[in-house]
Parts: structure tokens; C-alpha cells; sequence
């Protein structure tokens, strides 16, 4: 689709996230992304940033009773191993306990 709407421009790399012309993903590539995110949902993109809702999601699970070092872990702000470097009988509780963390968050939302 993106390939497609880039026309001439598109820039075969073959990577798996690429920018809107198919060349790698920079910083600012993912700003201008999330900015544009922002506006299409009503807010206000002078006022977020990525950093600002990954703070904000560690602290609704946080608030959600799950451990800061785990909830710091899956924003992937912390120093302990993230879940793709967990042995593998360890990965599926890791997840499901972090995906009832964020059912929790949206159930009381």
C-alpha cells in the first residue's frame, strides 16, 4: 500500500517498517508518524511525545498493580532482559501476565 502511494518515489530496501518511501525508519520519520496520529485523534501534537506516553503507559501499569521493574521492562526503558530474550517456558506468562495488566487499564478506563 505505501509502495504504491509513493509511486516513483518508493525506494525497494526490503525492510519490514520502512518510511513512507520505503527508505529506513529515523527518529524523525517516527515523529512526524506519531504527530500525525495525534492529530487525526484530536489532540494536541505540541503537547505529547513518544517519551511522554511511554511514561504514561509505565505508570498505568504501574497503577494496574503490576511490578515498575516489569512495567518498565515492556516500555523497554529498563535494564532487565525484555521478553524476546526470556526462555522460552518463561515468555507465555510473562505476556499474559502483562496483558492482563493492560486489560485492567481499559477495563477501568
Amino acid at each position: 500500500m505505501a509502495k504504491k502511494a509513493a509511486g516513483d518515489r518508493w525506494q525497494d530496501n526490503d525492510l519490514v517498517f520502512a518510511s513512507k518511501v520505503g527508505t529506513e525508519l529515523d527518529s524523525h520519520n517516527v515523529r512526524r508518524s506519531f504527530r500525525a496520529v495525534l492529530k487525526k485523534a484530536g489532540l494536541n501534537a505540541q503537547e505529547w511525545t513518544p517519551s511522554e506516553m511511554r511514561h504514561s503507559f509505565v505508570s498505568m501499569l504501574s497503577d494496574a498493580g503490576m511490578p515498575i521493574e516489569a512495567s518498565l521492562a515492556w516500555s523497554g526503558t529498563a535494564t532487565p532482559a525484555p521478553p524476546e530474550r526470556s526462555p522460552a517456558n518463561k515468555l507465555r506468562p510473562l505476556l499474559l501476565e502483562r496483558a492482563e495488566a493492560v486489560d485492567q487499564i481499559f477495563r477501568d478506563l
